[in-house]
């Protein structure tokens, strides 16, 4: 079974779990509700909302894979990805002098065209394997913002 398909099958099991979670919180919400104790009934408002809200948070983070997933092949396949090595240390954290070599050439291609969603996605890919996970979401944001203003 390849990496690509585990990794398939794990987003699926975890959102099935978490769905089913939402499920069970839903109906003790439901009867909390019909208890007919205010306090109980505000609880069982607050047991609806955190669902729908959990709900909302899965989808937008499924979508932000798919959508990144897609960039990322597309790059792939044109044999664009980044191809720096940054050495890591024995915990699998990134040497910060490795990580800060490879930005420069990334950012300037940002800097030099902000339109190009291939651009912003090597920066955020260069972003991820340097550990910065704050900046590598938000560049592969821009990166799926563009890509999909590019097709209208």
């Amino acid at each position: 079974m390849s990496a690509r398909v585990r990794t398939l099958l794990g987003v699926l099991v975890m959102s099935a779990v978490l769905v089913l979670y939402f499920v069970l919180v839903g109906v003790r919400g439901v009867a909390l509700l019909g208890s007919g104790v205010p306090l109980a009934t505000i609880m069982g408002l607050a047991l609806l909302v955190l669902p729908l809200i959990g709900l909302w948070a899965l989808w937008r983070e499924l979508r932000f894979g798919r959508d990144s997933t897609r960039l990322a092949d597309r790059l792939d396949a044109d044999g664009r990805l980044p191809d720096e090595v940054v050495a890591t240390r024995p915990s699998g954290r990134p040497l910060r002098e490795d990580a800060d070599a490879a930005f420069p050439k990334y950012k300037a291609e940002v800097e030099a065209d902000p339109s190009s969603w291939e651009a912003w996605m090597r920066l955020g890919v260069v972003y991820d394997a340097s550990g910065d996970r704050k900046r590598a979401r938000a560049a592969i944001r821009e990166a799926i913002r563009l890509s999909r203003n590019e097709k209208r």
